[in-house]
């Protein structure tokens, strides 16, 4: 996906030690959780990027599986000179166009960024819950974003602020 000053496209390895330093002001302000090397390795597959012309990455976002028909927007950061500029959205077109091509039909994000979410189509879950026969199987998930997903109690303390918000993919 090309636009006039940026290019999104799937992350490589050599992309992480540049994923880690563009997460980390947002890490630093609460707004994201931060991860350790290893794990931005471990899910490299899930991430896209923007690069912009001069080959610098200002932008990622990853697509995170929870559930047969489940997706979550993780990690979502634009550089701060980039901000208001289509990268995020552009991310999120990619991200979609990802979760339609894996058979995904509703994504999920925690975030304290509503309204970015709300103008790129998603809406506060509210108390919303899954199938009991679903959330017995997705409770088993060791995934901190599954337990942020069904609302569990271990997580509320780091999902502070924070808005569950879902998507359906027409």
């Amino acid at each position: 996906m090309t636009h006039q000053e940026f290019i999104v496209r799937r992350a490589q390895t050599r992309d992480v030690p540049l994923i880690q330093a563009l997460v980390e002001p947002l890490v630093q302000q609460r707004i994201l959780l931060g991860k350790d090397r290893v794990v931005f390795y471990e899910a490299v597959q899930e991430f896209r990027v923007v690069e912009d012309l001069d080959g610098n990455l200002v932008g990622c976002g990853a697509l995170h599986v929870m559930w047969e028909d489940l997706g979550e927007v993780r990690t979502l950061a634009v550089s701060e000179d980039w901000l208001g500029k289509g990268v995020g959205h552009a991310l999120i077109g990619r991200l979609e166009a990802d979760a339609r091509e894996l058979g995904l039909s509703r994504l999920f994000c925690l975030t304290f960024e509503v309204e970015f979410f709300t103008r790129n189509g998603f809406v506060d879950m509210g108390t919303e819950t899954v199938d009991p026969a679903v959330y017995a199987e997705l409770v088993r998930s060791p995934d901190e974003g599954v337990a942020e997903f069904l609302d569990l109690a271990r997580v509320k303390p780091n999902t502070l602020g924070n808005t569950r918000m879902l998507k359906r993919l027409a």
